[in-house]
């Protein structure tokens, strides 16, 4: 892998999807995220406290995606040390199996989970972070006082989410994100959060465990009894603090690829990147009809594998988790590929999972990395917001497995849900390298696979690898792929071997979102993407 040739070959755009800058790189969904994390930046803050600050801006741009009510996972490197954060939520005391034998588990109240993402990014801050908590809230207060402008994406999704919102009785998610609580809003109007901004307010004032007891704590315990939730200020004040964990690594070509161990889905990442790793580069860059088969076929057969071993590292130590990124093992299933479409992998489509993430990636002068995935699950997570705080319930609930008792993520109280979040830490010659991320649920290992191999194997500048066209394969053999951006050569070939073709548009939303930021090794200077089939922008320090 010749480095100059990736980085020397980099474009910066006007639009701020590609960006180079001299002092640090944020690449986030949000250009008002993005430029939250500059500030920091430039306030003399470090990659964390950029990387908070962004994600908190997040949640007041993103809401259809994240949000003070989710869940947030992060890698960072800092002080010469790789550390994976699981914030996994928990699943509420009184939430037992039997209240959702008859009963939708996607919507409303009842489908949430204890939110982390203000003790994940506080105790980012606190360990890691060089400014004051209250100075990273900042940005995001404002934000939300003043409001900013709705994108065609927002408008998109909330026109598809419309009657969702409806479903909910009490109607409250309708009133705070959608116009007079009955429409979307227009693209360009100006969206304001009055009450969220007191809530952050709060959180400035009196830190980030302010969320968990006293005043917060009992008007959401008020607001779920008073529509048969199930959240108390009992589950708050007992949720633990972010777990630290080893990050799994494993080398590919000339990387080393540093991700997310369970509850995550960093395994099913790295056993796409252990097979492919058994085909040569040249193939993979031929962009042949051939080529695309193997690669679907590896989706195919990894996923099966994550579904297949379920591991939950807080109850089912005894399991050996590492075996899914074995390299021996991997070499055997990459075997196990032939010509011709795998009859013998199971036809019924396990579900694909519709649900809105958010990612974010920033690297500083100084040598730390983070990225962060946060989600609220579904878009615009459960519909129903907390009453008088302004954010949306997650639906977490929907993030677990409700007919097999054994399995370690059955639903039960206390339990965490299963993620396929995969944000990684690229390392060159050990030094960090690249962080990359993106949102998709179960297409987000197939989106980072992806651009991983177009860097790698096709020598492509990162601007280039996030833009290229995108698929994926599912278990049951359904290739979802922007279907005017391929070869039909490729199409009818794919689709004459037997997989079913699910036609996306032109830099569909469904197929994933890059954000990576990357410190050059053969010049001075950093690099970043924000997706192009979303609303971010990548900037960092001049």
């Amino acid at each position: 892998m010749k480095l100059e040739n990736i980085e020397n070959r980099f474009e910066a755009t006007s639009d701020g999807k590609c960006a180079f800058a001299e002092g640090g790189m944020v690449a986030t969904a949000f250009p008002e995220a993005t430029q939250a994390g500059v500030e920091m930046l430039r306030k003399g803050g470090n990659a964390i406290d950029a990387a908070c600050a962004a994600a908190l801006v997040l949640g007041v741009c993103e809401p259809q995606a994240s949000g003070v009510g989710g869940q947030s996972m992060a890698i960072l490197h800092t002080q010469g040390k790789t550390i994976a954060i699981d914030g996994s939520t928990r699943v509420p005391s009184l939430a037992h199996i039997s209240h959702f034998m008859n009963g939708d588990r996607l919507l409303g109240y009842r489908a949430t989970t204890v939110p982390s993402t203000v003790t994940v990014l506080g105790y980012l801050n606190f360990h890691y972070g060089e400014l004051e908590w209250p100075e990273i809230l900042q940005p995001a207060i404002r934000i939300a006082k003043e409001g900013y402008l709705i994108t065609r994406l927002q408008h998109d999704l909330q026109m598809r989410e419309l009657e969702k919102f409806f479903e909910i009785p009490s109607r409250s998610g309708a009133r705070y994100f959608l116009k007079k609580g009955n429409r979307p809003y227009e693209v360009g109007e100006r969206f304001v959060q009055s009450d969220l901004a007191n809530l952050l307010q709060h959180l400035a004032e009196h830190g980030p465990h302010s969320f968990y007891r006293g005043k917060i704590a009992r008007q959401i315990d008020e607001d779920m009894r008073a529509n048969d939730g199930f959240l108390r200020k009992d589950d708050l004040a007992l949720i633990p603090r972010p777990i630290e964990r080893i990050p799994l690594k494993r080398r590919y070509r000339d990387i080393i690829v540093h991700t997310m161990p369970p509850p995550a889905a960093g395994r099913t990442l790295l056993l796409v990147l252990l097979m492919l790793n058994h085909l040569p580069s040249r193939f993979l860059r031929s962009g042949s009809p051939e080529s695309y088969h193997f690669i679907a076929e590896t989706f195919r057969k990894a996923f099966l594998q994550r579904r297949e071993r379920p591991y939950d590292p807080n109850t089912y130590p005894q399991i050996p988790e590492k075996k899914m990124i074995n390299r021996a093992f991997a070499e055997e299933l990459a075997k196990t590929i032939r010509d011709t479409i795998d009859a013998e992998l199971p036809w019924l489509e396990p579900p694909m999972g519709a649900g809105d993430t958010t990612h974010l990636s920033v690297m500083d002068a100084q040598g730390n990395a983070i990225g962060i995935t946060q989600s609220i699950e579904l878009a615009y997570g459960s519909k129903a917001a907390a009453n008088g705080l302004g954010f949306l319930y997650n639906n977490y609930m929907n993030a677990l497995e409700n007919k097999k008792p054994g399995h370690p993520f059955y639903l039960r109280p206390n339990a965490i849900p299963w993620t396929s979040v995969a944000p990684a830490i690229v390392f060159h010659k050990d030094t960090p390298w690249m962080v990359v991320g993106s949102p998709g649920s179960s297409r987000i290992y197939s989106a980072v696979s992806q651009f991983l191999v177009h860097v790698i194997d096709g020598r492509q500048p990162i601007c280039e690898a996030m833009r290229r066209p995108r698929f994926h394969c599912s278990i049951g053999g359904t290739i979802s792929l922007e279907a005017d951006r391929f070869d039909p050569e490729i199409i009818h070939y794919l689709a004459d071997m037997g997989y079913k073709i699910d036609r996306r548009r032109p830099y569909s939303f469904y197929l994933g979102a890059i954000q990576a930021a990357l410190r050059c090794k053969t010049r001075d200077g950093f690099q970043g993407v924000a997706e192009i089939r979303r609303d971010g922008m990548a900037a960092g320090l001049s």
